[in-house]
């Protein structure tokens, strides 16, 4: 969870935007909609949640392993936890 104001509205408006590209991937599939369109939509959607991890992977690392308070075994217990988040999404 974004911890800034700033970091929250920036993660919620990726959400809203993909959630407007799904909704036209939907609409598409109902109506008489190209193949290729269709599977340009979802590269355009695939894209856009790729891009939200990525923000959300780095406002964690900033969040979790470079600011605060932390000692080094609770950085390694960390860094173990998104390392094993990071092979979970790249499967």
């Amino acid at each position: 969870m974004p911890h800034s104001p700033e970091d929250k509205k920036r993660i919620l408006t990726r959400v809203r935007r993909i959630r407007g590209q799904v909704e036209a991937l939907e609409r598409a599939l109902e109506g008489d909609t190209s193949c290729a369109a269709i599977l340009q939509q979802i590269a355009a959607v695939r894209g856009a949640a790729n891009g939200l991890m990525g923000e959300m992977v780095e406002i964690h690392l900033q969040d979790e392993l470079v600011t605060g308070d932390t000692t080094p075994e609770l950085r390694a217990a960390r860094m173990a936890e998104i390392g094993t988040l990071l092979r979970a999404y790249l499967k």
